[in-house]
């Protein structure tokens, strides 16, 4: 996401405050640059599980280390940047109280042009749909930026309204309704407790992604209880019986 001259306000005001803004971090900041990688469909199906647990922890480090590289090749080429951690709070626990991070990466990969919003207010890609974690580089460097998307991807179903553990994701309102983040976040302690965090749900069970084409997942029906896909629930709870406190 390129932020020229005159192009700032006109990307983020007026629904994002200004104290969010690239320049409340890095008042030098013109460009901002998102990287992003996705979670593999099979794991996120076993959420949630000590095995979405560790993915989500190993994506999150790639994440982190890509962006630490990119910011420092930057330097090396003299322009001053900086990179920032996919994930700025100190505990799960933090967000219960305080549900807010000092910036938003999924929005910044919206105004990068890498995604629409789903109804379940995570950013959707063509290619993975909502399973895709983002961070984000600020840069002195001017870069020309990319076209936002103005394609809907959500394709309103409600799935991840109806099948939200924790009640968090409202059927109706504004598009995309506001997520109670308080309800998530406490829902995600829970499971913290339990080695088995986050949640994945509603991620999961998201239609939109090309790579549900690629790993046989096109069939919704899988997250129901129809025996055709015995096999599939029956590797799901081998995974959820181990290296976690919580029930299958």
């Amino acid at each position: 996401m390129a932020e020229p001259p005159g192009e700032l306000p006109n990307r983020l005001s007026p629904w994002i405050p200004e104290e969010f803004w690239p320049q409340s971090v890095y008042p030098e900041a013109k460009t901002v640059i998102v990287i992003g990688l996705p979670v593999s469909l099979p794991i996120v199906e076993t959420a949630p599980s000590i095995y979405y647990h560790e993915l989500y922890k190993t994506v999150n480090s790639m994440l982190d280390s890509k962006a630490c590289e990119l910011a420092n090749f930057l330097v090396e080429k003299g322009y001053g940047a900086i990179y920032l951690p996919r994930d700025a709070y100190g505990d799960i626990k933090i967000l219960i109280d305080k549900p807010f991070a000092f910036f938003s990466h999924k929005h910044a990969a919206y105004l990068a042009g890498l995604g629409s919003f789903g109804h379940n207010n995570v950013l959707l890609t063509p290619q993975f749909g909502p399973r895709v974690r983002f961070t984000s580089i600020f840069t002195t460097a001017e870069i020309e930026p990319d076209p936002i998307k103005t394609e809907d991807l959500c394709i309103h179903c409600l799935l991840c309204v109806k099948n939200c553990p924790a009640g968090a994701i409202p059927e109706t309102g504004d598009f995309p309704p506001p997520v109670d983040k308080k309800i998530c976040a406490i829902r995600s302690a829970e499971l913290r407790y339990e080695y088995r965090s986050p949640c994945g749900v509603c991620i999961k069970v998201c239609p939109v992604g090309k790579d549900r084409e690629l790993f046989g997942r096109k069939n919704m029906s899988i997250y129901s209880k129809d025996k055709k896909f015995e096999k599939y629930h029956r590797a799901w709870e081998h995974v959820r019986r181990y290296g976690s406190k919580g029930k299958s």
